[in-house]
């Protein structure tokens, strides 16, 4: 029987950014903690304590409350759900619903999931492969009314397929998208596809041969989505709504997009990595499919208990357990249909990203155990590892397996903590160490987060630096030169643009800026 989020012991609990004040009995605050039994509140205690340390050589290592994490990495406010053994056991928020403001996150608070709307997508697309209504193997012009995808060379032999658009296989275009703020015109979803006006992204297309290359294509989810709404003649919304949410009993939950004023009075504020506020709170999204989920950790969580449940053999409420068997499998590097999987084991995972939020997905189906962490922040991937590996941890998944701090998150918060000159010496020195992972672009994040902080000068330090460690990298050279622009250096930004152009004729970025400072280019 699935354990309704109601019958689940409420403690009300309200966190600030400073710590946590008990409610006083009998208010109606709303509730930021939730429990399945007062044992896990001790249990989600050790999780904030066990959050890993920051390790500096030749340091003491220096660990670091929750709250005082999300103030280094300036996220105004995380929300979170755990799941083990087929039931939710604890969910809790922290921080605040808007940078600078004082209205806590709730566990009612709504974030943008991002690409996490994919695989929630592809299981109302599955469901109706079950109902007959199109195949997955079926080349999906076929099933397409309003747009057809234009077939080339790529697809003369190979179709487009449902299988392959949901295991990012097909060979479409756009990676991602970037939504459109608030006041600004919205594109249909045909526009989006044909990359028309007012739409902000490339025409969706195929260039490479389906079913040959796995690469990551919100374009081909959007596909997808047209197809949906083709086929059953109901808004996407909707679709999604009498399949997944609604059977789910996900009741903070919607694709709708722009929400309706009842949920937008329910959202956190999207916040990008300098601590600033999103223009009008977040950004819309046309591309539902791919991007346009609302939604709490803790409806998330019953998406991973569902599947779970659905492969054992136990709900059927959205598929049957030879689909989800079938999701989970394997079809393209890293992707079942829908959610990442890893083979020879029973680990489903899927991030998301929109403007200003982030959220991190991770289930084990086999024992219906997971996590789910949402935050209104570009910077809460930079806190969601030590927080899931501290989760993994105090539950015992032990196929669970945390991935050592990356060189770019070492760098950073080295930069936090110590200041630029500590991060660029280490940085130098595992360099010319030769240490494996790094890349120009670990770099350049640093420098642009400098610049964002209105700190032009240490931002040019940076890229030049990157410069040194990486003088082949056409784009360290493009970075440079933007920073230097910006402190008005405008002799030595025209040089690093124009190595920048010798390194890579194609830089269009390079040849526009050029242009605008009447630099002649050849182009």
């Amino acid at each position: 029987m699935r354990r309704s989020l109601s019958r689940l012991v409420l403690a009300a609990l309200l966190f600030s950014p400073g710590g946590a004040a008990l409610a006083a009995e009998g208010t109606k605050k709303p509730a930021t903690q939730w429990l399945a039994s007062p044992a896990q509140a001790a249990r989600a205690a050790r999780v904030e304590a066990g959050l890993a340390p920051v390790v500096i050589e030749g340091e003491k290592p220096q660990s670091l409350t929750l709250p005082q994490w999300m103030a280094l990495y300036r996220i105004p406010g995380l929300s979170i759900a755990v799941f083990d053994k087929n039931a939710i056991v604890w969910a809790r928020t922290y921080g605040v619903k808007e940078a600078g403001g004082s209205e806590p996150v709730t566990l009612e608070t709504l974030f943008q999931a991002g690409s996490i709307s994919k695989p929630v997508t592809a299981l109302a697309a599955l469901h109706y492969v079950e109902a007959g209504k199109w195949s997955l193997d079926e080349n999906i012009n076929d099933k397409l009314r309003s747009w057809k995808l234009p077939e080339n060379d790529f697809t003369k032999e190979q179709k487009v397929t449902l299988r392959r658009l949901l295991s990012h296989s097909a060979g479409t275009t756009v990676h991602g998208f970037p939504g459109y703020a608030v006041d600004a015109p919205m594109p249909t979803l045909v526009q989006v596809l044909e990359g028309a006006a007012p739409a902000n992204t490339g025409p969706v297309r195929v260039d490479l041969v389906p079913g040959t290359k796995t690469r990551y294509s919100g374009g081909g989810t959007s596909i997808v989505q047209l197809m949906m709404v083709d086929q059953l003649q109901k808004p996407f919304p909707q679709v999604m709504r009498e399949t997944v949410l609604k059977p789910l009993g996900m009741t903070s939950s919607s694709y709708e997009q722009p929400l309706p004023p009842a949920l937008a009075v329910r959202t956190a504020t999207g916040t990008y990595a300098s601590g600033k506020s999103v223009a009008g709170r977040w950004h819309v999204y046309p591309e539902m499919a791919a991007a346009g989920l609302w939604t709490t950790p803790s409806d998330l969580a019953r998406v991973a208990l569902e599947v779970s449940s659905a492969k054992a053999g136990k709900s059927q409420r959205v598929l049957s357990q030879a689909m989800t068997k079938q999701m989970l499998t394997q079809q393209s590097e890293r992707f079942g249909l829908g959610f990442q999987v890893e083979p020879g084991t029973d680990r489903f995972v899927h991030g998301g990203s929109d403007e200003g939020f982030q959220a991190a997905f991770m289930a084990f189906s086999d024992t219906g155990s997971g996590v789910v962490v949402m935050a209104n922040s570009d910077n809460g991937f930079l806190l969601f590892d030590r927080l899931i590996a501290s989760v993994a941890a105090e539950y015992a998944w032990t196929a669970f397996k945390p991935e050592p701090v990356s060189p770019s998150a070492q760098v950073d918060v080295l930069m936090r903590l110590k200041g630029v000159d500590t991060a660029l010496a280490w940085y130098t020195a595992k360099h010319r160490e030769g240490l494996k992972g790094l890349e120009s672009g670990d770099l350049n994040q640093l420098g642009y987060r400098l610049l964002a902080d209105g700190k032009g000068a240490e931002a040019v330090r940076v890229f030049e630096a990157n410069v040194k460690l990486f003088p082949t990298d056409a784009n360290a050279y493009d970075s440079l030169g933007e920073a230097q622009l910006q402190l008005g250096q405008k002799e030595a930004a025209i040089a690093n643009y124009r190595k920048s152009l010798a390194l890579d004729a194609g830089n269009a970025n390079a040849v526009k800026v050029l242009g605008k400072l009447g630099v002649p280019t050849g182009k």
